[in-house]
C-alpha cells in the first residue's frame, strides 16, 4: 500500500500519431467501429449488432455506453458482446482524446477541455444511434466520469431516453468525496503528481495503482497491464473539477427518461469492492434520486410507482429498488467493474433492469 510506484514508463505529453482507417486496432467479433464527424474531427463509435433470437413486437431499444476518464468504447466490448447475443443494439462512444477519437494537443486537453465539450461528443452520438435505430431513444449507460456526463446531459435536458443506467458513476451531487476516497487510498498521491509536473495520469501512471483504483486483486498482472496500455494519454483536468460540487438537477434529469411509470427508470450498479466509488457513495446517489422520484409523485409529474424499498432477486442478495431507482451491487468488483473478472454479473444486472423498464 505504501510503495511508491512511480515510473514516467506510462506518461505521455504528445497525442497518439493518427492511424488510418484500416489501421486502427482489431475488434471482437459481432463488432464494427463507425467514425462520427464532429466541428471537432471524428469521434469513434462501436456497434455490437444483435444476434439474439428475434423478438416480437416492436425494435428492441438500443444501449449506448459512455466511457469514464482515461477510458473508452473499448471498455464496453464485453458488456457490448453478452447483451447484443440477447436481441439488443448496442452502441459505444469514444470522446475527443479517447480510444480511436480525435486526439487534442496535451495542453489543449488538459487545460482547455471543459465536460461540455465532452458532453457535446457523447449528445452527437446518441442523436446519431437513435436516428440509426428509426428514432427508437436510447438506454444510457455512463460509467465513472462518464456516467457524471450522462447525468449532466440529461439535467441539461439535451436528448430523451428509455432509462438511465450509472455505473459506478460520480454522483450528480458532487464528486468530492470521491477524490478523497482516492487520496486516502494511494498516500503518495500528491507528491507523485508533483514530480510528475502535474500530468492528469500520474494517479494511474504504474498497473499496479492501476489495478489498486480500478480492479479486485483478481485479475492477472498481464490483464491489467494490458489495460494500462489502452488508457488515453492524457486526460482532461476540467471534466472531473467541473464535477467537484452538484451540477446536476435531479427533477429536470428525471424530465428526461421515458422509461416504464411502475417499475425503475434508474439503475445504480456499483461493484462491492469498489474503493473509490465505495457503497456509500453509491447508496448516497440512488438516495438522491430517490427522493427527486418521491417529490415528482407528490407533485403529480409521475404516476404513482414503488415506494417502499424492497429487496430484488440478485447475486450477492444486497440489491434493492424503491422510488424508481435499483440498486444493484457486483459482489468483489472493482471500480472497472465491466473489466474484472466478475463482469458478467453487472452484464446480467443490466440485462434485468433493460428488460423490466
Amino acid at each position: 500500500m505504501l510503495n511508491f510506484h512511480f515510473t514516467y514508463k506510462w506518461l505521455h505529453w504528445r497525442r497518439p500519431a493518427t492511424a488510418a482507417t484500416d489501421d486502427l486496432p482489431t475488434l471482437p467479433d459481432g463488432i464494427e467501429r463507425f467514425m462520427l464527424p464532429t466541428p471537432g474531427g471524428n469521434i469513434e463509435i462501436l456497434y455490437a449488432k444483435p444476434n439474439g433470437p428475434p423478438g416480437r413486437g416492436p425494435p428492441a431499444s438500443p444501449l449506448f455506453f459512455v466511457h469514464g476518464g482515461m477510458g473508452g468504447a473499448w471498455v464496453w466490448q464485453e458488456y457490448m458482446q453478452y447483451l447484443s447475443a440477447r436481441g439488443i443494439p448496442c452502441y459505444a462512444v469514444s470522446m475527443r482524446g479517447h480510444g480511436n477519437s480525435w486526439h487534442p494537443s496535451y495542453l489543449r486537453m488538459v487545460y482547455g477541455t471543459t465536460k461540455r465539450m465532452l458532453a457535446d461528443d457523447v449528445v452527437a452520438g446518441i442523436r446519431w444511434a437513435q436516428e440509426r435505430e428509426g428514432g427508437n431513444e436510447v438506454v444510457l449507460v455512463g460509467h465513472s466520469s462518464g456516467g457524471g456526463l450522462s447525468q449532466f446531459i440529461l439535467s441539461e435536458q439535451e436528448v430523451k431516453v428509455k432509462g438511465l443506467a450509472l455505473v459506478a458513476a460520480v454522483p450528480g451531487s458532487g464528486s468530492a468525496q470521491v477524490y478523497w476516497n482516492w487520496w486516502c487510498l494511494d498516500p503518495w498521491f500528491t507528491l507523485r503528481m508533483i514530480l510528475h509536473g502535474w500530468h492528469p495520469n500520474s494517479p494511474l501512471s504504474h498497473p499496479a495503482l492501476t489495478r489498486r483504483v480500478f480492479f479486485s486483486e483478481q485479475p492477472s498482472d498481464a490483464y491489467v497491464e494490458s489495460f494500462q496500455k489502452r488508457v488515453s494519454p492524457y486526460e482532461s483536468f476540467l471534466w472531473p473539477l467541473g464535477m467537484s460540487y452538484s451540477f446536476t438537477n435531479p427533477q429536470k434529469l428525471l424530465q428526461q427518461i421515458t422509461g416504464s411509470a411502475v417499475g425503475q427508470k434508474i439503475l445504480v450498479l456499483c461493484g462491492g469492492a469498489d474503493k473509490i466509488m465505495t457503497l456509500p457513495v453509491m447508496e448516497k446517489m440512488a438516495a438522491f434520486y430517490r427522493e427527486a422520484y418521491h417529490c415528482q409523485i407528490g407533485q403529480k409529474k409521475l404516476d404513482v410507482g414503488d415506494s417502499e424499498i424492497k429487496v430484488i432477486a440478485g447475486e450477492g442478495d444486497q440489491d434493492t429498488a424503491s422510488h424508481g431507482v435499483r440498486l444493484c451491487i457486483v459482489p468483489g468488483a472493482g471500480h472497472h467493474l465491466q473489466n474484472d473478472v466478475q463482469w458478467e454479473v453487472g452484464a446480467q444486472k443490466l440485462l434485468e433492469f433493460y428488460e423490466q423498464l
